[in-house]
């Protein structure tokens, strides 16, 4: 059984939270985010610490008492300190550049694709000489950066033969081992 929906949330200096009915408001120095819960939660804040107490011990409600607690408590890290995602690709001529929020990559296909990226994320693109090209994603809703970055791995997948794709910055692809002549 997860225990996440009975640790306590910590809200930091400078953000406020109120609750109206199954919706709870969070504004912080980075901005504001709305997040809808089940009416049948009770949300306490004393002291700047927010508990959640689930209505019953049913398994939906177990199951939507971690959900919610996790929610808020990325709800409250978002606007306090915000979110990053870093992006590189990998492959040779592959290439990115953005002006404001629309992305220009080169992803080994015969034409450009161009991503128009969310208003609500800031997107910044580094090219070092000798290094992959980077591209930042700097935003206060973790589902939202998470689902833009998701779409841009989906346009070019990693492939394990090279390693050739849009991936994480420091994440690990399993390689495969090629086919070998025949003696």
């Amino acid at each position: 059984m997860s225990r996440v929906g009975l640790n306590p949330v910590s809200i930091p200096e400078g953000v406020t939270v109120s609750v109206n009915g199954s919706n709870i408001n969070i504004k912080g120095p980075k901005g504001e985010l709305n997040q809808k819960f089940d009416p049948d939660f009770k949300i306490k804040i004393e002291e700047n610490i927010l508990t959640i107490a689930r209505p019953s011990e049913q398994k939906r409600h177990k199951a939507l008492h971690g959900l919610y607690r996790a929610l808020i408590f990325n709800c409250v890290h978002g606007v306090s300190e915000g979110y990053e995602l870093n992006l590189e690709l990998v492959g040779v001529g592959y290439k990115a550049s953005n002006q404001g929020n629309l992305l220009n990559l080169s992803l080994g296909y015969s034409h450009n694709i161009y991503f128009q990226v969310p208003e609500e994320i800031k997107v910044s693109t580094e090219t070092a000489k000798g290094k992959a090209p980077v591209i930042t994603l700097n935003g206060i809703d973790k589902q939202l950066i998470g689902q833009i970055a998701a779409k841009l791995k989906s346009l070019r997948p990693v492939e394990p033969y090279k390693g050739k794709g849009v991936k994480f910055v420091g994440e690990y692809v399993r390689r495969k081992v090629g086919k070998t002549a025949a003696a």
